[in-house]
Order: C-alpha cells, then structure tokens, then sequence
C-alpha cells in the first residue's frame, strides 16, 4: 500500500486507441523547461523543479512529488530515475506486508529491467508466489505482494498479468527489456485504488492523486465542461482540465512507435435474462457463502493489525462474524494479531438525529463477543475535519458523510491499526439500494420463472407502478435540475439515470456563461449513456435484466466516484489506513453477477396479524434486498440484522442556524471566494447559506453549499486557476 508517482517522455507521435479520441490533442506540446529556479507560486500552489541535470532535477521533482501525498505513505519513500533521465518512479510506503527494507519501492525485476511502483494489495499470496517460483524461476527479493506485480508482468506480460491478480491495486510499469522501453499503467477491476494522468509539455505523469503533479509544475484548473455535464462522475474526466482518470479494469500503454493507448482486460457481465437458471436456491446460497468467506479470508493477511469498520448493517456484521468464526474455529491469524483478537470501529451520531446505528453495531459487536471502539461525530468535528476531507478527496461531495469517514479512519489509526475491513460493494452487486428494487420491478425475470412477480404479472406491474412513482418523487425532490424525458431509450426505458444525476449540483448555481454554452442542449444523461460502448448499450436494450444495467450503471459512476473515494480510498489514506473491501473481490462479484435477480430482491409477502395480511405502507416493502446474502450470511449474523431492512450510511443534513457548521460555511464561502472559482453564481449560493440550515433547512440548499465549499476548499489548497470562457466557448 502506498502512494505512486510516476513521470516519462511522451512520445512525440502521440495518439490513443481509436476508440478514444486523443483529448489533448489541441494543447500543442511544449518541451517542459526543467531549469526553472525553485520558487513557492501562490499563483499554482507549486513548487518548480531547480537547476542541475535533466536527472537530477526529475529526481528533485519526484521527491517532492510523492512528499504532497506522504499521508498515503508514512512509512519510508524512494525514487528511481532512468540512466537517461527519460523515466522516474517515484513512491511512499505504507507498510503492510515484508515490514523489512526489502518491501521497499520502486520495485525491480529479478533481471533488473523492469521497474515498477505499485499502490494496494495482491490476494492469493502463497499460491502465485510457489507458481512464479517453482514453473518459472522467478527469484524474489522480499515478501511483499506488491514484488508479484512485477513478477507476473516479467512472465505474462500484459494484459497476459491481469488474469492472476487478485484484489486492489494500481500501479506504474517500465520495461526496458525490450527495445526503447514500454510503460504499462493498470487499475484493479473496480476502482478500489486510484491512479490519474496528465500530459505536460513532452511528458506524462501517473499518480495516485492529482495534488502530486504540483511539483512537476502542474498549473491545475477546472473542467467545468467535466463537472457541469457530469463527466467527472460517469466517464475518464476528473474535476481539473486535462486530468484523466485511468478507468477500473483499463490498462494503458506508452510505447515510441504508438503513443498512448487505452485498452481494457475486465469488465462486469450478466447472464442473458431470457434463459432459466437451472442451479438450486440452496446451491446458490452456499456459492455465495464459500466465495464471501474465502474473500474475508485472504484480506486478513498482514504484518500490522487488521480491524473492522462495524455498523448497524449486514455488510459490514456479515464481515465481523465471518472474521470472529474464522479466528475462533480455524484459528486463521488476523493480520499480526492474536487469532481470537477482532477489533471494530464505528461511528456515534447523535440518537436524535436519525442517523445514528451504533446501538446495533453494540448488540452486534456483544453478540460476537468483539471489542468495539466508538467514535462520537458532532458539528464541531464535522466542520473540523470539512476543509481537510474535501482536500483529500479532491473533488466535490453532496454531504457531511465522507467528513465522517475521514474522521473514523483518523480514529482507527490512533488506535494503531493499519488495516480495516469494510463492506463496500455489497450493495452494489445484492440489489442493496432501492433504485435498483425500481428496476427490477420494471420486467419479469424469466431467469427465474417460477419465481411469485415472474409468474403474477399483475402483481408486479402493480408494484412496479407505485415504486416508479415513488423512486421518482425522492429524486426530484432531491435537484431542481430539468431533463427531457426519452432519451434514456437508447439503452431501454430506464429511470436509473436520473437516479444517479439527482445528487449533482443543481444547474442554477453556475454562472450565466455556462448556461449559454450549453444553450437548451443541457442533459447530462447524454453524458452518462455515451460513456459506455456501443456493446454495451446493446446489451442494456436487449440482454440484461433492467436491474443488472441499473447495477452496471451505479458502479461505473457513484461506485468508483464517491463510494471507493470519498468514503473509500481517499478518506482512509489520509490517514495511512488501507482499506479491504471482500465484497470486490472479483471471484465473489463474477459469481453474484451470474445469479438471478429474483434471488437478489425477493418478493416477501405483508406480514400477517391475527391471520391477516397487513398492506405495506410502500412498494419496496413487498421485497427483501438483498436475500441471498442475508441466507449466505446467516450463520455470521444476529437475528435483529437478518430481519433488518438497509439503512443507508448518511451523516446528518440538518444543523441549526448560526451554529459551528453554517458559520463554517459562511467563513469559506466568501463572495470573492466563490466568484474567484469563476463558474460559480454567487447570489445562488448567498440564498442557499440562508436556506439550508434551522429547522426548515432546504435539503437541496444543504448539498449546495456542500459543493461549492467543496470546490472553494480544493481551489485554495490546490490553487487552482479561476475558470474564464474564451471567445472559442469553453476554456
């Protein structure tokens, strides 16, 4: 686990695979002058490279570089230039397994042509190191996970690699074993680890976060095109101009002769909805439970202490049991601890605030027998914390709850763990949000034809009706956004796209320039359906069932972007804590993508009294989400989260007038504050300060402001350049 920084010579031909159209191809490529004195810029927040050799000075630069992102690496950093000074790997250790000097990147092969840094973590461990070892001859030099990267690109090459890895991870290849040398930059099949790219001048960086870049001489400024047509969230942008993100299950290649290609090795599949799934229901229960099990299982390896993060849910209880029946019955070691040691930690909000689930996670945590540490968040930690959450997130948030997982992750790390499993994921993968409960109302699923809503079609259609109508109500009194309706039939009719552009920026707070480049041509769904290939589209209108696209839709956008960010990755490693998630586990994944969906939701009857059955006060109440892992999990949980319905994590919306946080927010959002991002209207954020705090707080009104301090923090830490529209149109 650590933080990456990578930097080479671009090639001067560049061009990406066809299927991406090169999008700095209008920037005009300048070589970078790397002979600027060292100086502190107000202007960009960075710090240029000093005189000396081109060596030299990459070096200087890429020591400062993975120095901005030490939180992700306290532990010990090094940097590797090339003989010619064309190519540095630069990179801070957080260290996990092999606590040893022999962990320590950047990484070489065992021939001493391939380099390489890499950021996460490798399962599987013993198995791929005794193949790589024993069939091929490899000859490693520590006991890290991180050395098998190497090992298996030196024998399978890539994307050959991609097949035996297993887990999270991102990472940065060079090999000069063949010819002028090749880059190789991969992310793991979810997002879970973060890796972005950029181009200066004739060179192009890699990182974990886009903060590293400042040393390089990175002037950031905002896409506002990326953020205001949601390409930030649904495609490769990021919220700064020119900054990419390397996608989940991409891999990218720099060669001299072809430039910069993009090609991907994994993406998520689900079986054909017209054909009957001839497996058991008892089979499938236990498919689940042995992958879930054996996914929990190889998180719990390492060298430091292993915890949990435990709320009132069954995701995360589904974890804690596994972990407690792992130790106690096989004596599996977690992490460097004693085997029956199962350390949790959770988050306390007031109990009058709605929010707050700790009470079950204490009768969980009893039930298990675990030590549980808790954390109290009130307003005066959540405006603590804001400003440093939104820096390390490095792009907006619609409410306090990343600030809360930044503040439980500075709270585990004090309490010396390292690493925390989490339940990430599940939701994403068992049906877990009722959004998706929409969507798979909206057809029969044939895959299981004997199933209650299969075989009573009125039933379903009923249900279905009342569950739109409710799914919609809940978004559009979320956003004051507009949008055309139909134009989601290109991927069949679908209310899941609307559903996942609810909790953007509501389009009145942007300035009169962004709204004439736009003109009555405003619908970010264009965006959302045109980041996903043809194939893909296709298969969404006449393969899938309605809920695995809405799934598929979900964890190629809110998943990636804010799940695994703000309240994954970003958030943890702030404080040096690495977080597992066996949920993503791909073998686990693959395999619930495969099940039915009538398994995932099931159709439970109104409960009866006295003999009678009771109306359900809502649609989603005729369904049970996520029933197949509650049957999988069974033996791991109490009877209280069997029978209980999900509770979304949410930190509270609404504080009192005057208080810490909206005198937090007045303090941020300043007029020449907000006008200096110069996208953003003022006077719409003024109105929104009054209306989204006391007791009649506007909810629309409290995410506003969320966003615009969001953006109004990451300029001032970042010093990002003040958005202009050019006569051309957009900057």
């Amino acid at each position: 686990m650590c933080g990456i920084l990578a930097i080479c010579a671009y090639p001067q031909n560049c061009r990406r695979d066809s299927a991406n159209a090169n999008p700095f191809a209008s920037r005009g490529f300048n070589p970078v002058d790397a002979t600027h004195e060292q100086q502190k810029n107000n202007d960009d927040g960075g710090i240029r490279c000093t005189n000396g050799s081109s060596s030299e000075i990459l070096e200087h630069c890429l020591r400062q570089g993975v120095d901005a992102i030490k939180h992700r690496g306290p532990d010990g950093s090094d940097v590797w230039v090339s003989q010619d000074g064309s190519v540095g790997l630069a990179h801070c250790r957080l260290s996990i397994n092999d606590l040893s000097s022999n962990g320590s990147q950047p990484l070489h092969s065992d021939d001493g042509k391939i380099h390489a840094v890499v950021n996460g973590e490798i399962y599987d461990y013993c198995r791929l190191r005794d193949l790589l070892e024993a069939e091929y001859g490899y000859a490693f030099s520590s006991e890290s996970d991180s050395e098998l990267v190497v090992a298996l690109y030196k024998v399978f090459g890539a994307p050959g690699m991609f097949e035996h890895l297993r887990g999270e991870f991102a990472f940065v290849i060079f090999d000069e074993s063949g010819g002028p040398g090749r880059i190789v930059a991969g992310r793991d099949r979810f997002g879970i680890k973060p890796l972005v790219w950029t181009i200066d001048g004739n060179r192009i960086l890699f990182a974990s976060e886009a903060k590293a870049f400042l040393p390089m001489g990175w002037k950031p400024e905002w896409d506002v095109r990326g953020i205001t047509d949601c390409g930030w969230l649904v495609d490769d942008r990021t919220v700064f101009k020119g900054v990419k993100k390397v996608m989940p299950g991409e891999w990218i290649e720099v060669t001299d002769d072809r430039g910069v290609e993009t090609r991907t090795y994994w993406n998520a599949e689900y079986p054909d909805k017209r054909i009957p799934d001839s497996r058991t229901v008892d089979d499938m229960v236990l498919g689940v439970r042995e992958r879930l099990v054996e996914a929990v299982r190889q998180r719990l390896r390492a060298d430091v202490p292993v915890g949990v993060y435990l709320s009132g849910g069954i995701d995360s209880s589904a974890i804690a049991g596994i972990v407690t029946d792992l130790a106690r019955k096989e004596n599996v070691q977690i992490g460097c601890e004693d085997a029956a040691r199962v350390t949790c930690f959770s988050i306390q909000f007031a109990e009058t605030s709605g929010y707050d689930e700790t009470a079950v996670a204490d009768r969980t945590a009893e039930w298990l027998g675990v030590k549980c540490f808790k954390l109290r968040m009130d307003e005066e930690n959540l405006s603590q914390y804001f400003a440093d959450a939104a820096y390390h997130c490095e792009h907006h948030h619609f409410d306090l709850n990343a600030v809360a997982k930044f503040a439980l992750s500075k709270f585990t790390r004090q309490h010396g763990v390292k690493v925390v499993l989490t339940g990430e994921g599940s939701d994403e993968h068992f049906c877990g949000y009722p959004s998706f409960a929409t969507e798979f109302l909206r057809e029969a699923d044939m895959s299981m034809p004997n199933s209650t809503l299969a075989e009573n079609e009125a039933l379903r259609e009923g249900l279905f009706k009342t569950a739109n109508g409710e799914s919609g109500a809940i978004w559009r009194s979320q956003t004051k956004n507009s949008t055309r309706p139909g134009f989601v039939s290109e991927i069949k009719e679908t209310s899941m796209p609307d559903s996942l552009l609810a909790w953007q920026p509501p389009k009145y707070i942007y300035d009169k320039w962004v709204h004439d480049q736009y003109q009555s041509n405003w619908d970010s769904r264009e965006t959302l359906i045109g980041a996903h290939s043809k194939e893909v589209r296709n298969k969404m209108r006449t393969k899938w069932h309605p809920s695995n696209s809405a799934m598929y839709l979900w964890n190629k956008s809110i998943m990636i972007n804010v799940i695994l960010a703000c309240l994954g990755d970003r958030t943890e490693m702030a404080h040096s804590i690495e977080g597992r998630t066996p949920f993503l586990d791909h073998h686990l994944a693959e395999y619930v993508n495969g099940l039915p969906p009538s398994v995932k939701l099931r159709h439970t009857p109104p409960h009866k009294v006295d003999g009678i059955a009771q109306p359900a006060g809502s649609a989603f109440e005729h369904l049970t989400e996520k029933w197949i892992l509650r049957e999988a999990a069974r033996p791991y949980i109490t009877d209280e989260l069997y029978d209980r319905r999900k509770v979304t994590f949410w930190a509270p919306a609404k504080w009192p007038k005057n208080g810490r946080l909206h005198s937090m927010f007045k303090g941020l959002l300043t007029r020449d504050a907000v006008e200096n991002l110069g996208f953003v209207n003022y006077c719409a954020v003024e109105k929104a300060l009054e209306t989204a705090f006391g007791e009649k707080a506007d909810a629309v009104s409290f995410r506003t402001v969320c966003y615009v301090a969001g953006w109004v923090t990451i300029s001032t830490k970042l010093g990002v350049k003040k958005a202009v529209i050019h006569e051309s149109g957009w900057i």
